[in-house]
Parts: structure tokens; C-alpha cells; sequence
């Protein structure tokens, strides 16, 4: 929604702008001129970029359509999780858990927990060390630094469209100055063309500088940015799964587990303390009647 939104309201600032300042639409609709600027766009965008680039960033557009998906709700209901999950691993020993991480979509643990069990990055990365955390066989620095090797590679691969789009927003307003100087060459080679007649020719070739500015930074750029910004809040679910766990292994109780998870947050999504402790008390009432 935030996304068609923000682009009406470049669209009217800059030309309802533009008709306010007593300017007429029709000298800037030019369709050649968009067809040389976004033919140039894309064409650079495919010899930029690999089969695997082109993939993920088709792959990814359907999901700017979401607004918010981590949000505070969410992350209470993972800490929920997180502290159900470590305090039956601290009452039945590590074995207890085994068939919740190997079967999650069979786990009564995480059924409880439907937001968090429909997202795979979640399940995949909680069951995963969960599961290096059963075997005993790791020491907690070891793992720390796989948590942290994964992370990274989540976050070089999350960038691999926000780059491919970033740089053909980049290039939009050097096409649009390609587009101008073909249209000025069209203009100077007219040499029977009047004063009038040639100051229209120059007038449209100079709505190729302005198509390709805003293009570029009205309509290219902020996907990018938004891609950028989906990518870090999934990065910041993985550094509190991240925080929590390591904490367990430190040996540290569910409870004050949880809350290193939630230092982790922004604090924009951070619940406060007593938050926290009411809806993780809620939890372990939970737990215990189940």
C-alpha cells in the first residue's frame, strides 16, 4: 500500500507542480523517449547481472506488497517460542526437544505459534541449531560463529537485488541524458527547421534528461531502498534467535535468555520488560497446562 502511495504522491508534487507553474502535460508525454530510457534500463540490467541475480529479484517484488512482517507481535510470539522450546530443554534435557526440531509442522510447541511456524527462515534456523545444540558435541563458540557465518551469507545474498536494482536507478538519469542528446541531434540535423519549430524539437529532447531523474530516483531507487529494509528486519530475527540461543548455552535460564534476545531489537519493535515477562509468563502458564 505505502508503496503506489508514494508514488501518486511524487507524481502529483511534480507535475500537478508543474501544471500549477502554468506548464501544459503534453510536451512531456514522449514515447520514444521512454522507450530509448527504460529499453536502456533493462537491457543493462540483464548484462549486468547473472541468472541467479535475475531470479532473486523477480523472486523477491511479490513480497513488497507486505507492509510489515516482523513486527512486535511477531517477535513476542518467537521469544514465546524461544522460551517454551529452552525451558523444556531445561526439564526434560536436550533429548525432549528432538522430535519438536526434527518434525516442527507435528510439534505441538510450535503449532502454538502459527505466525512463526509459517515462516521457513525462522523454522529452518531456530530447528537447525536446536538440533546442533542436542548433539552436545559442538562447543558454544563454535556454533556462535556458524550463527554468525549464516547470517552473513543470508545478508550478502538478500543484497544481491537490492544491488541489481540500486544500479540501474543509478544509471536512469545518464539514459535520460542519452535520450536528450539523441533528441538534440534530431534537432540540429533539421536544418530547414524554423526558430519555433526547433526550439519544440530541443524542448521534447529535454524531457529525456527529466524522465530519467525521475525514474531513477522517483520510482527505481526507493524499491531498492524498501528491498534493503525487508532484508535487514529479516537480519535482525535471525541475530535475536541468534542472542537467545547463544545465551542458552551459556547457561543462562529461559527467562533471562529471552530478555538478551530482546535487548537485540530495535526499539522501535522491542517490547519493554514487563511486556515481555507478561507475555512469557502467559507462555509458561501455557506450557505447564498443556
Amino acid at each position: 500500500m505505502l508503496i503506489p502511495l508514494g508514488y501518486l504522491v511524487v507524481l502529483l508534487s511534480v507535475f500537478g507542480g508543474f501544471v500549477l507553474a502554468g506548464g501544459h502535460l503534453g510536451p512531456l508525454f514522449q514515447p520514444t523517449e521512454l522507450l530509448m530510457i527504460g529499453g536502456a534500463g533493462v537491457g543493462a540490467f540483464l548484462a549486468s547481472n547473472n541468472g541467479k541475480a535475475l531470479k532473486a529479484t523477480f523472486r523477491i517484488m511479490p513480497r513488497l506488497r507486505r507492509s510489515k512482517k516482523y513486527d512486535k507481535a511477531m517477535y513476542m510470539e518467537l521469544m514465546a517460542l524461544q522460551y517454551k522450546i529452552l525451558a523444556k530443554i531445561r526439564r526434560d534435557g536436550m533429548l525432549g526437544v528432538e522430535r519438536d526440531i526434527d518434525n516442527p509442522q507435528e510439534s505441538a510447541l510450535f503449532n502454538e505459534h502459527p505466525r512463526v511456524l509459517a515462516d521457513p527462515m525462522i523454522v529452518a534456523f531456530l530447528t537447525d541449531y536446536l538440533r546442533l545444540m542436542v548433539s552436545g558435541s559442538m562447543d558454544p563458540m563454535e556454533i556462535d560463529e556458524l550463527m554468525l557465518h549464516e547470517i552473513e551469507a543470508f545478508e550478502q545474498e538478500a543484497h544481491v537485488p537490492i544491488d541489481a536494482i540500486h544500479k540501474v536507478g543509478d544509471a536512469m538519469p545518464a539514459f535520460g541524458i542519452v535520450a536528450a542528446v539523441m533528441g538534440v541531434v534530431k534537432a540540429l540535423s533539421t536544418a530547414d527547421a524554423g526558430p519555433e519549430q526547433m526550439g519544440v524539437m530541443i524542448a521534447h529532447a529535454l524531457v529525456g534528461t527529466f524522465l530519467g531523474i525521475l525514474l531513477g530516483y522517483g520510482f527505481i531507487m526507493p524499491l531498492a531502498s524498501r528491498i534493503e529494509r525487508q532484508a535487514k528486519e529479516a537480519e535482525k530475527m535471525l541475530q535475536c534467535m541468534r542472542v537467545t540461543l547463544l545465551a542458552s548455552l551459556h547457561g543462562y535460564a529461559p527467562q533471562l535468555a529471552v530478555e538478551f534476545g530482546r535487548k537485540a531489537l530495535h526499539t522501535a519493535d522491542r517490547p519493554s520488560f514487563s511486556e515481555l515477562e507478561s507475555y512469557v509468563r502467559e507462555a509458561k502458564a501455557g506450557a505447564g497446562s498443556a
